[in-house]
């Protein structure tokens, strides 16, 4: 008798947990989200195999040349020569490789004294949603590569508050569990790739990563050689990495009133990183004020009329600056950076700012249409 009540507790406690074992259903906006990224790993993987195929083929059909011209070889004489001139040429390869990377070895160390220091504020995860996030994140990617198409130029990057980031991805796991671990994935990949294109630079920039810590410092550890990057890691903000320089921190916002005509090597200029979708207006200029530092924007409104909005992408801004140190012409800078669409030429006297939409990313080397981050840092 003792048994059977012990066996129907058992059964009642069984039915009473059921419930709470089972996953929360994820809304319909969440499974939209979820089968979107599941779609772009599906294509990110079949274009991922199709590179390799096609280098498996480039290989092949390297190896089939090679034999072929070995085996038209007169003599044996001939061929023993072929085999040791590509030797040769590959010692030469090796030698001038092992060159090239002590030479940015030397550059990065001396980038700790000189460059231009452009600050990426990433403080603003908590107002943004996934999308959002998503899209600052894609958004630094080509931020990171348009640095590459800059050769002669001097640059400081930091990557800041990134816990923020990892922060709010956290938080939203529950409703969108791939998307969430892609972005997780993603932001590593900004730091990996702003740090191999600043190797190339030949003026390569003083970068720090701050904001390191937690998960975050976990996932950058399994980066491949990260301990020898020749980086500042900090694990604080901006305002708390740089306080001995406060005074030469500079918060680019379209909101000042500031217009700025030179870049000074000696200033930290800051772009910050927010999709706010108009919701967040003046976001930038009341952090400014509030932690007392500088700000300027940029003189866009001298040299052109924007056909919609003069909110700028991140990677607008920071191409622009890059250029900027290049040629020392803002004129010129605005014109080979900004899209055709989004400017036109006339005189001083009529520029005047206007507001609009949001923008998309045109700088997208796949040239896919992507929703950039709007930047309240700039006009």
């Amino acid at each position: 008798m003792e048994e059977e009540k012990e066996t129907e507790q058992n059964d009642q406690n069984t039915l009473e947990s059921q419930p709470n074992s089972q996953p929360t259903p994820l809304s319909k906006n969440a499974q939209k989200k979820l089968l979107k990224q599941q779609k772009w790993e599906a294509k990110k993987a079949e274009k991922k195999a199709q590179v390799k195929e096609q280098k498996m083929k480039e290989a092949e059909r390297k190896r089939k040349e090679w034999e072929e011209r070995l085996s038209s070889c007169a003599s044996e004489e001939e061929r023993l020569k072929l085999i040791e001139s590509r030797r040769e040429l590959r010692k030469e390869r090796m030698e001038k490789r092992a060159e090239e990377k002590e030479d940015k070895l030397q550059r990065l160390s001396k980038a700790k004294e000189f460059g231009q220091n452009i600050v990426i504020d990433l403080e603003f995860a908590d107002l943004m949603t996934n999308s959002e996030i998503h899209s600052l994140v894609q958004q630094g990617l080509v931020s990171y590569d348009s640095i590459a198409k800059n050769f002669a130029v001097m640059c400081e990057m930091a990557l800041l508050h990134l816990k923020e980031v990892d922060g709010y991805i956290a938080k939203t796991s529950d409703d969108c569990i791939s998307l969430v671990s892609g972005l997780s994935i993603v932001d590593n990949r900004q730091i990996m790739y702003c740090y191999a294109v600043n190797r190339r630079c030949t003026s390569p920039s003083h970068l720090w990563l701050t904001g390191c810590r937690g998960e975050m410092e976990n996932q950058l550890q399994r980066l491949p050689g990260f301990d020898k990057w020749i980086i500042e890691k900090e694990s604080q903000s901006y305002i708390d990495a740089l306080q001995d320089q406060k005074e030469n921190l500079v918060y680019l916002t379209a909101d000042s009133e500031t217009v700025l005509d030179e870049l000074d090597l000696k200033k930290i200029y800051i772009i910050g990183g927010l999709v706010d979708r108009n919701r967040w207006k003046g976001i930038t200029m009341k952090k400014a004020s509030e932690q007392g530092i500088q700000t300027a924007k940029l003189p866009i409104g001298s040299y052109l009329k924007m056909s919609s909005s003069q909110v700028l992408t991140v990677n607008q801004v920071v191409e622009i600056l890059l250029k900027f140190v290049e040629i020392k012409d803002w004129k010129a800078s605005f014109f080979e950076v900004i899209p055709q669409r989004k400017r036109g030429e006339t005189d001083s006297e009529e520029l005047q700012g206007v507001d609009g939409e949001d923008l998309e990313n045109e700088d997208d080397a796949s040239d896919k249409k992507k929703r950039c981050i709007e930047v309240r840092s700039t006009q």
